[in-house]
């Protein structure tokens, strides 16, 4: 299974804007949020009703930086099941080539159940 998500990068998505840097350019904290949402858009369509996932683990490595103005991809592979979690290989790219690498470690979880222990 495989999920994209995009982005232009803009100001509010630079490392300035998210307090993780002073310097203009996409924050790595965004570039976490591109690759969570390629692995939710991978599986979300596959899974029944009242279950989703929730994020365990993110190992990132942000190699180049993209300026504002830019276009982001990021994709992200379902490569490993083991019990309930699901394991992602993730990347994301810009016109130059590729911004950043790694794995996502997403868990089944049974919506209602998981609220539950909340309160």
């Amino acid at each position: 299974m495989r999920g994209e998500s995009h982005l232009v990068v803009g100001d509010s998505d630079t490392a300035i804007a998210y307090g993780s840097g002073c310097v203009p350019v996409l924050a790595t904290p965004c570039v976490i949020k591109l690759c969570e949402q390629a692995a939710v858009a991978a599986v979300n369509d596959h899974l029944p009703d009242g279950v989703t996932t929730v994020g365990m683990r993110v190992q990132i490595d942000h190699l180049q930086p993209t300026a504002v103005g830019h276009v982001v991809s990021a994709e992200a592979i379902l490569k490993h099941i083991e019990g309930r979690r699901l394991t992602f290989a993730v990347s994301v790219e810009d016109h130059r080539g590729l911004v950043a690498a790694g794995k996502v470690t997403r868990v089944m979880i049974e919506v209602q159940r998981f609220m539950d222990k909340t309160t």
